[in-house]
């Protein structure tokens, strides 16, 4: 049985994947982003191996969440789960980063870099990717007027080339994007087209299966079914320049090797 991180797992898609993982007799170890938020895992963290707590805006709290899942044990795969959506403005996290960026994009680069190395990486994407406006020049949001719904497309569109970027560096690893749909949670609404089980499939079955159709790498996935991500993201120049910014603006190197 595998042993798998999620990172946010106190509902939505991340709650979803931990239950099924740990369903089907899988290790698991659980995320929060506070004390207080840990309290929703009373029924799952019981059966999980431990629960990593940090808030994820923050890069001192997210190197903490990578100190904590090491000290609990290599994991065999990590699905990069936690992500913001709709922030009404840019807000500013302790070291001063946009926080739909310091969320979605620099904390799964930050975990990717400081947990000992998985032998399966997931991240989770969005459609709206392909809206992202795939600039690298104000990543941060620094310079240009506040857009939420471009902020959020351009963190989704950076990790599905973080994906792919570890996918060349990493080849030992198996490294994908996945798309889980527009599903009912909190964050998606009760309105949403995709039942939660459907939201949680891709990842999870990526995470542990021996299905020769999982065993691969640098692939956009949704609904179980590989897709074309934006063109973009499957640049080898775009995907090191990406990686390169990250680097500078967190202070954490990404090994090569």
């Amino acid at each position: 049985m595998a042993m798998v991180f999620i990172t946010g797992s106190t509902d939505g898609l991340g709650r979803a994947a931990a239950q099924s993982l740990l369903d089907r007799g899988h290790r698991v170890v659980l995320h929060a982003r506070s004390v207080d938020r840990a309290a929703a895992l009373e029924d799952l963290a019981s059966r999980a191996e431990g629960v990593a707590i940090g808030d994820l805006q923050s890069g001192a709290e997210t190197k903490g969440v990578a100190d904590q899942v090491n000290a609990i044990g290599r994991m065999d795969a990590v699905i990069h789960n936690a992500g913001v959506y709709a922030q009404r403005s840019r807000g500013s996290t302790p070291e001063g980063h946009a926080t739909t960026f310091a969320i979605n994009t620099l904390a799964p680069y930050m975990l990717t870099a400081l947990i000992e190395r998985p032998a399966r990486l997931i991240y989770l994407s969005s459609g709206l990717h392909r809206g992202g406006e795939r600039s690298l020049n104000d990543l941060d949001w620094a310079k240009r007027p506040w857009d939420s719904a471009t902020a959020y497309a351009e963190s989704k569109l950076q990790i599905v080339a973080l994906a792919f970027a570890l996918a060349r560096r990493w080849p030992q690893v198996l490294s994908n994007a996945v798309d889980p749909g527009w599903a009912r949670t909190r964050m998606g609404g009760s309105g949403a087209p995709v039942d939660i089980a459907t939201g949680q499939k891709t990842q999870t079955w990526l995470a542990v299966s021996d299905d020769p159709a999982a065993l691969v790498s640098g692939r956009y996935w949704h609904h179980m079914q590989q897709q074309e991500p934006a063109r973009e993201t499957m640049d080898p120049a775009f995907q090191d320049a990406l990686v390169d910014r990250l680097r500078e603006l967190t202070g954490v190197a990404l090994p090569r090797s």
